[in-house]
C-alpha cells in the first residue's frame, strides 16, 4: 500500500542492468522489464553515461528528437513569444533536458530505456548522465519504465496510452487543404475553381483553411463567403469530396467581437486581466476560459452550427491554448480544463466527425482526436534562413525532424506531418526534398497537399495521381530507415543534416 508523502528506494532488474529508483511507491512488475510506478516524483539512476536521450514535445509543434547529454537540450530558444506558441513555457529547462510525457534514453547494446507518463498533470521527463526522472504538475496517472529493443518500447508505450486514454476511431483519407496555396486569401468563387480542377484526382476531403472567418473568435463568414457556408460546404460535396473546415475554437483574437464583449470569458493572468495566450496574425491572442458555462455553451451552439453548414471534417488549430496556466472559473488542472473541453467538442461534432488537432498538447488529447499534426507548419523551402535556432519554425525540414520522430503515436491517433509538395513553381523545395516529403508522408500513413490544381504541369498532376492511388507495403528497418514497396527509404540523413552535392539533384 502506498502512503501519500512517503518514498520508496529499492532496485529492479531489468535482465542485463538493475536500476536504482526512488518513487512514490513501489514498482509493479507487468514484464520481464516492464514496470508501472505510482504517480509523482520518480528518479531512476541509469549506467549509460553520456548518451543519447529523446526529447518529446509538449504540442504539435514542439522539438522532438534525439540529443547526446553533452549537447545542449533540444528546445526553442531566443524567443520567449514562440517559446510560449510551441511549447510548454511554464516547464521549459533551459540548462537541462527534459520534454513531455515521456523520454528515452539509448542504451549501449542497441536498447532503451523509456519512461512515459500514462496520464495527465502536465508530465515532464528528462535525464542526466547519471540520472533518469519524472515528475507532474499534478500527479494523475502511473508511470511505464521499460528496458528493451527501441521500436518494442515505442510501440508497448502507445499501446498503454491508448489503453488508458482512449484511440481515434476515424480516417482521414487523402485530404486536399487551401492553406499552403492560398494562405487566408481563399473566396467562395475560389472554392468553385479548386474543386474544378480536382476532378479526377482521388482526393477524399477537401479542407478549407484560415480565411474563411471574420475573425478568430468570431466564427461567421465572412464577405468573401456571400452565399454562406452551407452553400460552399455543398459545392465540396457535389463535387465529390467531404467538406472540411478549420477551426480554433479554444482562442480568439483582441479585436474580436468575442473578446470586446465577453473579456471575463477568458483565461485570466495573475493581474486578473486577458493571459496572452501565444502570438500569430501579427500580435497576441488570448484563450477561451473553459471551464466557464458560457464558454462550453458557446462551443456546443459552434459545432451545432458548422455540422449543420455540412462540415463533417474540422482540423482544431491552437488548441493547446486552453491548457496554460491561468485563472479559471473552476480551480482544476490546466490540462484537465483542456480535456474537458475537448471531450465536449467531440461529443457536440459525434463520432463520426473527423477531428484532426493542431497544436494540441499530444498526451491529453489521445483518445478525443482521430488524427493529429506531429510537427510545426511545413513550407516550399527546407530551412528558415529567418529563424534558424527555432526547431518548431516553419519549414520542411523542422516538420520532416519533429513528425519522423513521432511516427510511434500512429497507434493512438493518425500522424499528419502536413502537406506535401509536387509543384516545381512557387517552392525552393529541390526533387530530392519533395521525394522526402513525400516518402515521411507514406511511412507516417497520412497523406495530403495543398498544391493549388492550377499550378500543377501535366507531369506533376500524374506523379500526385499516382501517389494518391498508391496503396504501399510499409516496413520499419531502423530508427529513420523503412522499405517501401520493397524500396528503401533513409529519412536519417537528413535528420542528420546530410544534404547530397548540388550536382546530384535534378529538379
Amino acid at each position: 500500500m502506498t502512503v501519500p508523502g512517503t518514498r520508496h528506494t529499492g532496485l529492479i532488474d531489468c535482465g542485463d542492468i538493475s536500476l536504482s529508483f526512488s518513487a512514490p511507491g513501489e514498482p509493479r512488475r507487468l514484464g520481464p522489464a516492464e514496470f508501472l510506478f505510482p504517480a509523482g516524483a520518480l528518479r531512476l539512476a541509469h549506467p549509460f553515461g553520456d548518451t543519447e536521450f529523446f526529447r518529446h514535445g509538449w504540442n504539435s509543434w514542439s522539438p522532438s528528437g534525439w540529443r547526446r547529454l553533452s549537447q545542449p537540450p533540444l528546445r526553442i530558444g531566443h524567443s520567449p513569444q514562440r517559446l510560449l506558441t510551441a511549447d510548454d513555457a511554464r516547464n521549459d529547462t533551459p540548462l537541462a533536458h527534459s520534454g513531455s510525457a515521456v523520454g528515452v534514453l539509448a542504451a549501449p547494446n542497441g536498447r532503451c530505456l523509456i519512461l512515459g507518463a500514462l496520464g495527465l498533470g502536465a508530465p515532464r521527463v528528462g535525464a542526466t548522465d547519471t540520472t533518469l526522472w519524472g515528475r507532474h504538475e499534478d500527479p494523475d496517472g502511473e508511470w511505464f519504465l521499460a528496458y528493451g529493443d527501441e521500436r518494442a518500447v515505442f510501440d508497448r508505450y502507445a499501446a498503454l496510452v491508448g489503453d488508458r486514454l482512449g484511440r481515434g476511431q476515424n480516417r482521414a483519407g487523402r485530404v486536399w487543404s487551401s492553406w499552403y496555396s492560398y494562405y487566408d486569401a481563399i473566396d467562395e468563387a475560389l472554392v468553385g475553381q479548386v474543386v474544378a480542377g480536382l476532378d479526377g484526382l482521388p482526393f477524399d476531403v477537401v479542407q478549407l483553411d484560415d480565411g474563411w472567418e471574420r475573425a478568430v473568435g468570431d466564427w461567421t463568414p465572412n464577405a468573401r463567403f456571400p452565399s454562406g457556408m452551407a452553400a460552399t460546404a455543398d459545392t465540396i460535396r457535389r463535387a465529390g469530396f467531404r467538406p472540411g473546415l478549420w477551426l480554433a475554437p479554444l482562442i480568439a483574437l483582441p479585436a474580436s467581437d468575442f473578446v470586446r464583449q465577453r473579456p471575463d470569458l477568458l483565461i485570466q493572468d495573475p493581474d486578473g486581466g486577458p493571459l496572452i495566450a501565444g502570438y500569430n496574425w501579427g500580435g497576441p491572442y488570448h484563450a477561451l476560459d473553459t471551464t466557464a458555462a458560457e464558454v462550453q455553451d458557446h462551443l456546443r451552439a459552434l459545432c451545432a452550427t458548422v455540422r449543420g453548414w455540412g462540415f463533417s471534417y474540422l482540423k482544431l488549430d491552437f488548441m493547446y491554448a486552453a491548457a496554460l496556466e491561468g485563472r479559471r472559473r473552476m480551480e482544476i488542472h490546466r490540462e484537465r480544463a483542456y480535456r474537458q473541453a475537448v471531450a465536449l467538442i467531440r461529443q457536440a461534432v459525434g463520432p463520426d466527425t473527423y477531428l484532426l488537432g493542431c497544436g494540441v498538447p499530444l498526451l491529453a488529447s489521445a483518445g478525443l482526436i482521430d488524427g493529429a499534426r506531429v510537427g510545426p507548419d511545413v513550407a516550399a523551402f527546407w530551412t528558415n534562413a529567418e529563424r534558424p535556432d527555432d526547431p518548431s519554425g516553419v519549414g520542411a525540414r523542422n516538420a520532416l525532424l519533429a513528425s519522423v520522430h513521432r511516427a510511434w503515436w500512429g497507434g493512438v491517433f493518425e500522424t499528419d506531418p502536413d502537406a506535401v509538395y509536387f509543384r516545381r513553381s512557387r517552392s525552393l523545395l529541390d526533387a530530392d526534398q519533395r521525394q522526402a516529403l513525400q516518402d515521411l508522408a507514406t511511412v507516417l500513413g497520412f497523406k495530403s497537399t495543398s498544391d493549388a490544381p492550377a499550378w500543377l504541369a501535366p507531369a506533376e498532376r500524374a506523379e500526385l495521381r499516382a501517389w494518391l492511388e498508391a496503396r504501399e507495403t510499409v516496413r520499419q528497418t531502423g530508427r529513420y530507415s523503412f522499405e517501401v514497396d520493397g524500396r528503401s527509404v533513409d529519412l536519417g540523413r537528413f535528420v542528420t543534416g546530410y544534404r547530397p552535392p548540388p550536382s546530384t539533384v535534378a529538379n
